[in-house]
């Protein structure tokens, strides 16, 4: 019944909104990029004299873990394949195809992506460490509503934001506990059914809760650096067992194919080809990225005070698009490498069982066991981080913006997201609230737009910037921008006077 709500609804967005989200995304990598490079990459976030809460290898560790762990595992063989043997705009041949599958898949995950959380990420660190405003959704807000954040409107955004944090989250989890289900089967025999399912939610779930009391310092971090390390060692293994000098000479070549490709990928809405592809991949991940950047971005700015402005948009969008690119490179191009020069079939098998796609790559390299289970560890980190960071963001924002809720606090929320996300799989509702997530992404997308202008008009009054209007002889008031250290006090002074004498008038 749900399902039969929002999945027209996802369609109908997807088909008439989704040349909106390739607009707005693309001016959102636009504006952050121009916000990296401008004056005001020099405010640090905290002020002046604030200096980095966690070390430059941990804020790394965690806004990567939180932003696409589990996304990177679930799709980073998979994704490939699909656009592979359905490549998204006619080719000639394989080769062309497989430049085209890496050039969309690394679109898909690359600097658009993070581009979306950086974006919300600033302000929300800008507004809460710069500003003294809370530390919550309702934060993005101030330009337009002032002081009204704080009452009925405020309460409101905060309230759906919580939601929408929630069900995202438990519908990420319910997709890393089908891998995990799949990981095991592939490992132990284990069957893949909901019973065991909601079991290992259990598991992970508590010890996810245990990492959320035990805060963000001595659990996430850590949770983090190990997500990292686990990582790390399997894509090097990848990197040494398989097709090594296939993927050297792929990362390099699919990153130039990106970008030599990336106005024309990134702005393409299959206007003359009159086909559907986009709302099953480009625009789902628009919308996807959209509506989760409330969560991601929170979590980010929570863990980024004392830095610049530049030195954080340079952080979140340019070293994790980098790093997302070398995974994808790993483990995209050997599975192209065994699909194209390996006999084939590898791609079909892929799309039959996306959650078992990881420990079919495994599977055709050396040491099967050992990697697989090292595989499932991975999941699983990435699955607890992704877990106690929303925990945490639903934590600040229901505490007002305290960024230290109580524990008890902590426990309910946590606890809650492993019930959510267990019912859900038990309902057969998983699909149907990825369906209403995405259907969030579009009037967040319409506030991300204008979060642009707000965020511009806040780094302008912080840096004493004015705009002031001078009214020409013939034709419309130009309007220009000037530091208003540099206007002389009798500007200020003439216009007091004469605001005086028309007020005794």
């Amino acid at each position: 019944m749900v399902g039969g709500i929002f999945n027209p609804l996802l369609n109908s967005i997807s088909t008439n909104a989704g040349w909106f989200f390739t607009l707005s995304v693309n001016i959102i990598l636009l504006f952050v990029i121009y916000i990296m490079f401008s004056r005001y990459g020099e405010i640090r976030l905290g002020g002046d004299d604030a200096e980095p809460d966690f070390s430059t290898k941990s804020w790394f560790a965690m806004l990567f873990s939180a932003g696409m762990g589990i996304g990177l595992l679930f799709y980073g063989v998979a994704e490939p394949m699909f656009h592979f043997i359905n490549p998204p705009i006619p080719v000639a041949d394989q080769t062309e195809a497989a430049h085209q599958a890496m050039a969309f898949t690394f679109m898909h995950w690359g600097l658009h992506s993070w581009a979306v959380y950086a974006l919300i990420a600033l302000a929300l660190a800008f507004f809460s460490f710069n500003k003294g405003q809370p530390l919550s959704i309702r934060t993005i807000f101030y330009p337009l509503l002032g002081e009204r954040i704080h009452g009925a409107w405020g309460n409101l955004i905060d309230i759906l934001a919580t939601i929408a944090t929630l069900f995202g989250v438990a519908t990420s989890l319910g997709f890393g506990v089908q891998q995990i289900n799949a990981g095991f089967s592939h490992l132990f025999g284990l069957e893949q059914n909901i019973g065991v399912q909601i079991v290992l939610i259990v598991i992970i779930t508590a010890i996810a809760t245990i990492s959320v009391v035990r805060g963000l310092d001595a659990g996430i971090r850590k949770l983090s650096e190990l997500n990292i390390r686990l990582a790390m060692l399997l894509l090097l293994f990848v990197f040494i067992a398989g097709p090594t000098m296939f993927i050297l000479n792929g990362f390099t070549e699919n990153i130039g194919y990106y970008l030599q490709k990336l106005t024309v990928i990134s702005t393409w809405n299959e206007t003359f080809e009159n086909t559907s592809w986009q709302n099953s991949w480009t625009v789902f991940y628009w919308a996807w990225w959209i509506a989760w950047s409330p969560f991601v971005g929170m979590f980010i700015a929570r863990v980024s005070r004392g830095r610049t402005i530049r030195e954080f948009l340079m952080g979140v969008l340019c070293v994790p698009t980098l790093v997302t690119f070398l995974w994808m490179t790993v483990f995209g191009n050997t599975a192209l490498f065994f699909e194209m020069f390996g006999g084939g079939g590898f791609a079909q098998a892929v799309t039959e069982n996306i959650p078992l796609s990881l420990f079919l790559l495994l599977e055709r390299l050396p040491l099967n066991g050992i990697t697989s289970l090292l595989g499932v560890l991975v999941v699983i980190s990435f699955f607890v981080t992704s877990s106690d960071s929303g925990s945490m963001v639903i934590d600040i924002i229901t505490a007002g913006g305290n960024p230290d809720p109580p524990i008890p606090q902590r426990l309910f929320w946590a606890i809650l997201e492993g019930v959510v996300a267990a019912a859900l799989l038990v309902s057969g509702g998983l699909a149907a609230l990825q369906s209403a997530v995405v259907a969030t992404g579009l009037p967040f997308a319409i506030v991300l737009i204008v979060l642009c202008f707000s965020l511009k008009k806040g780094l302008n009054e912080y840096t004493g910037v004015q705009t002031f209007s001078v009214k020409a002889k013939k034709g419309k008031p130009k309007r220009f921008q000037i530091e208003s250290s540099d206007i002389p006090p009798v500007i200020f002074k003439k216009k007091r006077q004469k605001k005086e004498d028309d007020n005794v008038q």
